[in-house]
């Protein structure tokens, strides 16, 4: 069954908290508040594109919804709780902070159908969240997360890559600390230097300094891996391009790119087939059959992968279109053939990344 999202954003509304990263009319490109009317409008002009036959889930995104005024929460729930009612909306999710979650709280929304709510994390860490001016401890977030899945609500955690004063090993561990909690889902964004933020002042004082895109790669590659590899969709990589949310206009600094994530899955096909070349010693000629979908990862942003291939090994890395599903690859080399599929990749990257 498709599926479709109605976003519906409440900037900033409810936040306790300015970190030191965040500029929500910047980030969701919503500078005005949304009442319940905004909220029926929103649905309605997004239910006519939508076919019948298509999951649709209302998303309260943008602010700690959780902790905007109650009222305001009720008004936009009962709303969204209308199209539940009708049939026309299947779920209903929201994100907020993991200290404006309790049991009254938890006990409330279900009376609305609430069926996902995503904790902005951002990082494990308990340095990484003083210095990002987070508001919030580690303790709160496991506190949270374990009343969410008790009140049979579905859990989504959001970690954020390249804080002040985060490290690869910080990041690694947030990653292994999310597992432990048995989300239902992950978002991992990039660091991004947004302007008008506390992040913008600190990188002109020469105070922080973003991760490059390249360690990013680098570090986010690890991230998926581990949360692929323990069964843990990972429904975002990368903040969504919007008006504002690009390099020279929006975003000061930092590993931003539209298609980051195909960027990060795409330097993991290409570690495994570096590991392959290297095992088996192949020269000449590596095809890569596969589903479709995955031509340009394997081919990689502006051919890097086959311009790796050619420049490391004198290897002519092909690719072919083939019936195949979309989680198998077929590999053929002087060596012979074989077919992998993914979570055989991803145990293999599990030995290479030492993780």
């Amino acid at each position: 069954m498709k599926k479709r999202i109605i976003p519906i954003f409440v900037p900033h509304r409810g936040c306790p908290h300015d970190c030191i990263f965040c500029n929500q009319k910047k980030i969701t490109g919503v500078s005005t508040e949304v009442t319940a009317q905004d909220a029926r409008n929103i649905i309605e002009e997004c239910l006519e594109t939508i076919d019948k036959d298509t999951n649709v889930e209302i998303a309260f995104f943008g602010g700690s919804f959780t902790a905007i005024e109650e009222e305001c929460q009720n008004e936009l729930l009962a709303v969204a709780k209308e199209y539940v009612d009708k049939g026309l909306v299947h779920e209903i999710r929201m994100s907020t902070r993991p200290d404006c979650i309790s049991d009254s709280i938890l006990e409330r929304l279900k009376k609305y159908d609430a069926s996902i709510i995503e904790l902005g994390v951002q990082s494990m860490d308990a340095k990484v969240l003083i210095d990002s001016v987070r508001g919030h401890d580690i303790e709160s977030v496991i506190k949270s997360a374990k009343l969410i899945k008790e009140h049979d609500i579905k859990l989504g955690l959001q970690m954020m890559v390249g804080l002040p004063s985060d490290t690869e090993e910080k990041c690694i561990e947030t990653a292994r600390k999310f597992i432990s909690l048995n989300p239902d889902c992950v978002r991992i964004y990039p660091t991004l230097v947004v302007k008008d933020t506390g992040l913008e002042m600190l990188l002109e004082r020469g105070e922080y300094t973003p991760f490059s895109l390249e360690q990013c790669i680098n570090i986010v590659k690890k991230l998926l891996v581990l949360f692929y590899i323990n069964n843990i969709n990972v429904i975002r990589v990368g903040l969504q391009a919007t008006d504002d949310i690009q390099l020279g206009k929006g975003v000061v600094a930092g590993p931003y790119h539209p298609a980051f994530r195909e960027l990060v899955e795409s330097e993991m096909i290409k570690d495994y087939l570096d590991y392959i070349v290297k095992e088996n010693e192949i020269s000449g000629e590596l095809i890569v059959n596969s589903n479709n979908k995955n031509i340009s990862k394997i081919v990689g942003n502006k051919r890097s992968n086959k311009i790796y291939m050619k420049q490391k090994y004198n290897i002519n890395l092909k690719t072919m279109p083939k019936d195949l599903p979309i989680d198998e690859l077929s590999i053929v080399s002087s060596k012979g053939e074989f077919t992998v599929n993914m979570n055989e990749i991803y145990n293999k990257l599990l030995d290479i990344y030492n993780l």
